[in-house]
């Protein structure tokens, strides 16, 4: 893939003598961790995009905002590129590390800090797991909304800097949505707030700004987040269709009927048959699609609503409905779609997820030329994704040992971003831009936008030195490639040949 980096902006940087870096390092960070070899750095070398893969010059895993501090003010003074890390979910690359930078790892901040039932919020380092904080909010009836599918493993920083979603985004909204404050530190050390314990917060709202920029403005140390009551019952209804146009009308027809379920998500046939043959939830393997509707609340509320729900499902087509009998099956539906990427994996050697995002109107439309382009490019794709607002995630099926597969996957992958544009939608919804799709930017934006963006990551990173390369491209590689017709295959990157 062709990063697109804008040499302008930062300006050459001094080369780096390795053992005279490591050996300050030392010094300045007495019992940090430092990992430097080969053997030691490999488990670094890429986040959850595998397809690329770099080994950075080392690795810190300090413990504590002060070394987090002196690390940067050091970084800086010799203009040393630094690439964060929370626990490697990540699927666009956005962790990456650079050959000739520090990838600064924040494993090792991992306490809960503070939960204040009553204000219902919890204060968090970022290196929390996602699921941690609601087992730990759980003792007061409380839990944190937010549920990628990663939940089990991400960290609450990498969930920051990607402004993750989940299944039940829908109604509870993005991480953005359910952040108070954050504790960054920028890249000369100094230590910012961004946001506020209170709903509000004077002057402009950074903390929204920050929320899903990569860590390109900052690094992450604290995090407060909103807790919510858990519901007094949550019910899954699962409909099964026999065409996937259908399934996607579908969607539009529940929340036009003034319904916002709890989650609202889809299955293709292909993703319902790797997921029941590795969760055994009860899935309908010969059904085109099915919907899962989850719909929560006080308990006569959510009878009425599943009620409603299923009248419209059978209107729009729905040959079969399932409520799930008990909370036992609820969870099994619900594990059958958050393991669908594992599954998918165990049916083919590799996959490339997409992350488009598109009007709801659209989805009949766009799943459609997705089967097109299926066929048109001879790759299988599974389509798993976040019905309810939109937020695909098809998995193009390949073999990288096959000669040419994997630059078809990644042509493929970006003919379907392009196509996300196209009727109005983005590039994104909550993997980010990373290195994998930043060339689709300049599909996505115009020059004064990319412009605006570029002005943002040099205000608050002047040097250029926090995650170079990533999210934002220069304005003279979209104008080479041109704003929809831009290359997605892996070249080489002699911009970054520099890091």
């Amino acid at each position: 893939m062709n990063i697109l980096y804008d040499e302008a902006l930062d300006g050459p940087l001094p080369p780096v003598d390795k053992p005279r870096l490591l050996t300050a390092l030392r010094a300045l960070l007495p019992g940090v961790s430092i990992l430097h070899t080969a053997e030691d750095l490999r488990p670094y070398e890429c986040d959850g995009l595998s397809a690329y893969r770099t080994l950075p010059l080392a690795v810190v895993l300090p413990e504590t905002v002060e070394q987090v501090q002196a690390l940067l003010r050091h970084c800086h003074e010799l203009r040393v590129p630094v690439v964060a890390r929370g626990a490697g979910t990540g699927l666009s690359g956005g962790a990456l590390p650079l050959e000739k930078g520090i990838l600064l790892s924040l494993a090792r901040f991992r306490r809960i800090l503070d939960i204040d039932p009553k204000a219902c919020v919890a204060r968090v380092q970022p290196g929390v797991r996602n699921l941690a904080i609601s087992e730990a909010a759980a003792p007061f009836g409380l839990y944190y909304a937010p549920d990628p599918s990663s939940q089990i493993a991400c960290s609450i920083g990498g969930n920051v800097a990607e402004n993750a979603g989940g299944v039940h985004c829908l109604k509870y909204g993005l991480t953005v949505h359910n952040v108070l404050r954050v504790d960054i530190v920028t890249m000369d050390g100094e230590r910012l707030t961004l946001g506020s314990d209170a709903l509000d917060s004077p002057g402009l709202d950074l903390l929204a700004l920050f929320v899903g920029s990569e860590g390109l403005l900052g690094i992450v140390v604290e995090v407060t987040v909103k807790l919510l009551p858990k519901p007094e019952v949550a019910k899954v209804l699962m409909a099964s269709f026999d065409d996937v146009k259908k399934a996607g009308a579908a969607v539009g027809e529940i929340l036009a009927a003034g319904i916002v379920p709890g989650g609202l998500e889809m299955m293709d046939n292909l993703s319902i048959r790797a997921a029941e043959d590795f969760i055994h939830a009860g899935y309908p393997v010969d059904a085109a699609a099915i919907l899962l509707c989850e719909l929560d609340g006080v308990e006569s509320d959510v009878a009425a609503d599943c009620e409603r729900v299923r009248e419209v499902l059978l209107a729009a087509g729905a040959t079969e409905l399932s409520l799930a009998r008990d909370e036992d099956e609820r969870k099994r539906f619900w594990a059958g779609r958050k393991n669908a990427f594992p599954a998918v994996g165990r049916i083919s050697p590799d996959y490339y997820c997409m992350d488009g995002t598109i009007p709801k109107r659209a989805l009949p439309f766009v799943l459609e030329q997705i089967g097109a382009l299926s066929q048109q490019y001879g790759l299988r794709v599974a389509n798993v994704f976040h019905a309810g607002d939109g937020n695909m995630h098809p998995l193009i099926l390949f073999d990288a040992n096959t000669p040419g597969e994997l630059e078809r996957a990644e042509d493929l992958g970006g003919k379907i971003l392009e196509l996300c544009v196209e009727v109005g939608g983005s590039i994104t919804g909550e993997h980010g831009v990373g290195r994998e799709k930043i060339n689709q930017m300049c599909a996505q934006f115009g020059s004064d936008e990319l412009q605006l963006f570029h002005a943002i990551k040099r205000a608050f990173d002047p040097d250029g030195l926090l995650n170079p390369g990533k999210n934002i491209p220069t304005l003279a590689r979209c104008a080479e490639f041109g704003r929809l017709h831009v290359h997605h295959g892996a070249l080489p990157h002699p911009e970054l040949e520099r890091f």
